[in-house]
Order: structure tokens, then sequence, then C-alpha cells
């Protein structure tokens, strides 16, 4: 059930626009210089721009396009200035995974399809189910957008991978657009949305471990020039595990409507509803497995939880709509609003220090419930002026966010489980108490602005500003103690790009963001908000289907919460991480029928200040120092309709400041053949080749987790 308050201020905030549209008599086309800003984005260059006179801005749309979502070197990106610009005038490292690279790689989840990313580490905590990201050696998995909008702050609902034209991912501390962030990056999913082509797609997919899916994307105009349309996302998949007792189910749809409003107004509605249950794998022992262990080998395919203590129920309904209206000044007036609910119960049980025998494995138990709630909103007006020879494009905005979040758990006791012959249906002793109980609510308004000025055809400049001021009210239904904290920050970032030789530039920038945390030190005092300043150096190439980037940068995080090293239960505020590192990305869009991306990472994420002396100097989380990928795509010359894709992951060795052993380095291969026909495509891969055994992420000390061993997937579908 949508919570009334919520839905009221909803149908308020969609109504306004209309009511701005119905006031405005319809006004002449807009300027030219509305023309220049909007066509330069599409990275035309000079030619366009000369014939801006004779394109109508009708045609400009706020739904992807095909010429952005296809290719391996993606020439645009819209998430570091809301709003479409070319990545070679970006003063900021862009990543885009558009869609057919997913398809040439069979990517089924947001872990994969950033697997071509540098820079970012899709650490596996086991398959607990859950999107977990790292990327610039810091923890980003609550910065993952939809449509440029924040989700809810429980986001136990995985992204389907099918339902997005593209990912975009924004490196480093970035708030000025979009407030409370991870100093990290973000990423940023951009959905599909309704087309003027009618036309659609039917794809099963079979592979090993149990593995079914099913989709559906069908696109239907509904009137004559194609402005109102209907399209249609749906998938449902069946997984198992190659850990014993462990699968997944998804059921997703995703239906949006365009509709006409008049040539100068773009509208959207859409809705997604999913439900997915699972049993989570939390990981294995390292002993026995990747450190020895004198009583044998345990089986990676050894289930560490209990089956019958339950697994994974999750229920999200999300509706919203995208607005684009041009007024008769040049200006251009955008709305995003998307209403949220995320609610189910979830129980894992999870591994606690291996006793002496080094063969009993103590566990504990864990009974979750959780509810959240949330509205986000972002309006914003679009204008460019034209002084002193300069070209301002100019973005002012306001976003907002609103949203109650409940969770409840229960730390139950469990048996202890011998490694090496587990005995399942043990029973868990529930307390009658929850150790957690903090019902919250979160409101945050934030007032941003972003200028990006053209100097002559080399020089590019942007500067940006944000103010924002969050309140949150936590009541601790445990102690009766509730709390009210306010935040304000500003923030800012600034960079620019000189074009040093035609498809060349260079870049610098200096970037800030911030990140309240909730809760008070023993002395009552309540936490400041974690911030992070991130300066970057760059170079970058696009040209005629190839694209190259090069960064250096220097990332700092402060105010990190850490554990009070005199008093059990609380934490203080005196931890400082820094990050440093060098990125390389490449795409290749060759006539021969070559496509190729690659990317390599060079991570050196450190603790430099912890009231625990021991950790200084260490590496934070489970951090590769070293990540290297490719993947190359061949359409053979002597039959046009067969492919062949071919690549591998090289992921070096991983350390963190609280595991107190290394993960080994790994190299994964993958391949895959595809046959396409006039209607029809049909796709076979098999991911890692030469079934590599290794380990790609560890939760803590316990806690290991094993990589998918060789798997197999078949890929058909039916175009129309």
């Amino acid at each position: 059930m949508f919570r009334c308050r919520s839905v009221a201020l909803a149908c308020l905030l969609m109504l306004a626009p209309f009511a701005l549209h119905a006031a405005q008599e319809s006004g002449p086309q807009a300027s030219k210089a509305a023309q220049r800003v909007l066509l330069a984005h599409t990275g035309e260059g000079g030619q366009q721009v000369a014939q801006a006179d004779a394109t109508a801005l009708q045609e400009v749309r706020i739904y992807g396009t095909l010429e952005k979502d296809i290719g391996f070197a993606p020439v645009e990106a819209e998430t570091a200035g809301k709003v479409p610009a070319p990545l070679l005038k970006t003063p900021q490292s862009v990543s885009v995974v558009t869609r057919e690279q997913m398809e040439s790689r069979q990517v089924n989840n947001l872990q994969q399809a950033l697997q071509t990313v540098a820079g970012v580490n899709p650490v596996n905590f086991g398959r607990r189910g859950f999107d977990d990201l790292f990327m610039r050696g810091f923890r980003v998995t609550e910065s993952i957008l939809i449509d440029g909008l924040v989700q809810s702050p429980g986001m136990w609902t995985r992204l389907q991978s099918y339902g997005y034209e593209r990912f975009e991912v924004l490196k480093g501390a970035n708030s000025v657009m979009y407030g409370q962030m991870q100093p990290g990056g973000l990423i940023n999913a951009i959905s599909k949305r309704p087309r003027r082509e009618r036309g659609g797609e039917v794809q099963a997919e079979v592979g090993n471990f149990g593995h079914r899916s099913l989709a559906v994307d069908v696109n239907t105009p509904l009137s004559e020039s194609g402005r109102t349309a209907f399209r249609i996302n749906a998938l449902a998949t069946n997984d198992r595990d190659p850990t014993d007792h462990v699968w997944r189910h998804d059921r997703w749809v995703a239906p949006s409507l365009s509709l006409d409003f008049g040539a100068n107004t773009d509208f959207v509605l859409f809705g997604t509803y999913s439900r997915s249950t699972w049993m989570r794998q939390q990981g294995t022992s390292p002993y026995g497995t990747l450190l020895p262990n004198p009583n044998g080998t345990v089986s990676t395919r050894m289930f560490t939880g209990d089956p019958s203590f339950g697994g994974y129920d999750i229920e999200q309904y999300t509706l919203g709509y995208n607005l684009q209206h041009r007024l008769a000044n040049g200006l251009t007036l955008r709305q995003n609003v998307r209403y949220e609910q995320e609610k189910g119960t979830g129980n894992f049980v999870s591994l606690q220090a291996l006793r002496a025998d080094r063969r009993t494995q103590n566990r504990q138990a864990s009974r979750q419930w959780m509810d959240y709630d949330l509205l986000a909103t972002d309006t914003s007006v679009l204008g460019t002026v034209e002084t002193g020879g300069m070209a301002h494009q100019v973005v002012v905005g306001l976003d907002a966010r609103t949203g109650s979040s409940e969770q409840k758990n229960r730390r139950c006791r469990i048996g202890a489980l011998d490694l090496f012959a587990p005995r399942y249906g043990m029973a868990a002793t529930c307390p009658d108490t929850y150790m957690r109980h903090s019902p919250s609510r979160l409101t945050a308004v934030g007032l941003y602005a972003q200028d990006r000025i053209s100097i002559g055809r080399d020089w590019t400049l942007v500067g940006g500003l944000r103010q924002e001021h969050s309140h949150t009210h936590l009541d601790n239904r445990l102690t009766g103690v509730i709390t009210r904290q306010s935040d304000n920050a500003t923030t800012g970032s600034v960079g620019t790009v000189y074009e040093f030789m035609p498809s060349w530039s260079a870049y610098v920038s200096y970037s800030r963001s911030f990140n309240p945390q909730v809760g008070q030190d023993v002395n009552g005092r309540d936490f400041d908000p974690e911030t992070g300043q991130q300066w970057e150096v760059g170079v970058k190439h696009v040209r005629d289907g190839r694209s190259a980037s090069l960064a250096l940068y220097d990332l700092r995080r402060q105010n990190v919460l850490i554990s009070d090293p005199n008093n059990t239960g609380f934490s203080v505020q005196t931890g400082r991480q820094r990050a440093r590192g060098v990125e390389l990305e490449g795409g290749i869009d060759l006539r021969g029928g070559w496509k190729v991306s690659a990317a390599y990472a060079y991570t050196d994420a450190r603790v430099i200040e912890d009231s625990n002396a021991e950790l200084v100097g260490r590496a934070v989380e489970m951090t590769a120092r070293h990540y290297g990928v490719v993947w190359a795509d061949w359409r053979l010359p002597w039959i046009s309709d067969v492919t062949v894709g071919m690549g591998g992951r090289y992921v070096g060795t991983q350390e963190g400041s609280d595991v107190p052993f290394r993960l080994p380095a790994y190299k994964v291969a993958d391949l895959s053949v595809g046959y396409t026909g006039s209607d029809y495509k049909v796709t076979a891969g098999v991911k890692n080749v030469f079934d590599r055994t290794y380990y790609d992420g560890a939760i803590n000390a316990n806690v290991i987790s094993p990589g998918m061993p060789r798997t197999y997937l078949l890929t058909l579908k039916y175009m129309f």
C-alpha cells in the first residue's frame, strides 16, 4: 500500500508542471541559441550548429536515442551535468556501458555490466543478492541512481540489467548535481523508454546451474506521429547456484507511456514492479579453501547456512514521470519524479569464528524485516546565453527527497556447522526482542547550479555549486531515544578542458562530496557528514568510432566512522582514507567487423588515520591494486552473420584493513559465438572457459567468496 502523504505530494508535483503548461501560450519556435546548445550535445560538431535554423527543437527527446545506446565507443553522456554532453569536452572520468556491449557479453546483472569499467571493483561478498560495488577503492553501493534519481536507502532489490539502455559511471567525489553521495563515484542506470518506431523482441536463455530466463521488450506507437507510445519490458528468471541449496527467482515488469502534449512538451509516465526471492550465499571459510586446514579441503559447493531457516522475499513498486517542456524564450523546463516502495523479509546465517579444531564453524542467524519508501524529485531549468564571445549553458535546479525507513532485526542462535560433514535442519532460537528497531525519516533539499562555458573552439570551463539541507528523525524503539539531526553542506566543482588538437583534449578538475552520518558518539554529539575531495587530470580521444581516456586522481575521504576503542558499541569520527590511481579505458568500432573494449586500473587506497594504529597504512576494503579487462567482438568477414566474442579479466592481489590474509590474483577468460538471421539471433557463451578456481571477495576474516566456475549460456532472441 502506498502511503497517503507521499502519494498526495506526488500528485501535487505531477500537476504543477501541467498548470504551468496550461497557463503558457504556445510560443514560436525556440531561439537559435537554444538550438545550438541542444545540438552541441550530439557531438556532431560545427556543421549541425550551422544548420540549427532548419532543425526543429521538437525532434529532441528526453528518452534515449539509438545513436547513444549502441557501439563500443560512445561519444556522449548525460550524468556529469544532467544534460547530454560530449565526453571529449567533459572534465571528469565518465564511462558508458551500452546495450550493445551488454548483449555482446551476455550480461545478466549490474556487476557483470561494469566489469569493463576501469576503477570499478564488482566485489562479491558472497552471492548475497545485492549490487555490491566499489569504485576507486571505496564502497558505492548506496550511490546507484536510476534516471538521475536516488533510490530508497534499502536497495535490497538488484537492478535488472535487461531493463536499461545503458549504464553511465561518474567517478570520484560528485555531490554538486546529486547531493548525498559516497566519495568513490556513482552509477546512473538509464531506463528503456517509449520510441516512435514499432518493434520488440522476445528473449529466452538457458544455462547450467539451472539458469532459465524469459524476457520481453515491446514498443507500440499509439498515434500516427508516434509521440504517444507504450513500451513494456518484463523479465522472469530462475537460477540455481554452484553452492548447494542456493537459488534465486526474479519477476520484474516495467511499463512506460509517452503522451503527446504538443510539439514543445515531452512526457513519459512509468512504473515498475519486482519481486525477488532467493537463498543467500554468504561465502565459505578461508580455512580449507584459501588457507591450509589440517582436516583437509572444504568443498566450495558446501552451503554454510541452513536452508530450513529461510531466505529473502522482497517486493518493490515504483511510479513516476519524466517531463521536458521547451519554453518560448529558449529555456527548457525539466522535471523527474519517482515514488518507490520496497518491503520484505530476509533470513540468513552468517559465519563467526572457526573453532580451534579447524572444522567446527560457529554461526549466527538473523531475521530481518524491512519497509522503505522514498519520493524523489528533480526540477531544473536549462538555458543558454552568449556574452563576450563565450557561450554559457546553464542548469539551475532544485532536487528533493523524503522517505521513511524501518528495519527490524532479531539475532538468533543456531548450532555450529561441521565443515567436513555438514548437517542441516538445525533449529534456531530467536529472542522475543529485537536487536535493532529504529524507524527513521529523511528529508533533504538541494539547490544546485552549473555553468558550462565554451570559449572559442578549444576551451571549455565547467563550474558548479550546491547548497543542501537534510533533516533526519530517528526513533530508537529499544531505548526510547529520539534523535533529530540536521546537516547543511555547500559543495562545489570546477574543471577545464582544452582541445589541444582535433579529437584530443586534456582536462583538470576538482570536486567534492558529502554524505551525512546519522548517530551520536558516546558524549551525545551528532556525527558530522562524511566528506570527500578529488583532484583529477586526464587526456581523452574521441574520433570516428574510437575512444580512449587516461585519468590520474587523488581522492580523500574524511570523517569516516570507526569503532570507538574505549567505548564498546560506540563510534568515533576520526577516520581518514586516501585513494590514488591511474585509469585507462578504450573502445573501438572498426569497419572491418572488429569491436573492442579494454580497461586498466591501478588503485592504491589506504587508511591514513584510524583509532587503531595497526590499520594505518593498510589497504581499504578488498581492493585489487591492478585490474585489467578486454573484450573483443569480431564479425567474420567470410560469414557476415556470425560473430565471435572473446575476452578476459585480470584481478590482482586483494587485501583489506580488517582481513588478515590476501586474496590471490586471478585470470578469467570468456568466449561467445553468435549468429544473426533476418529476425532472430542465437548466442552461445562460456564464462570462465578454463574453469579457474578463484576467490573474488571477503566480508571479514571468517568469510571469503568463491568465484563462479565455468558457466554456459545460450541466448535465443526473436525480433519483430
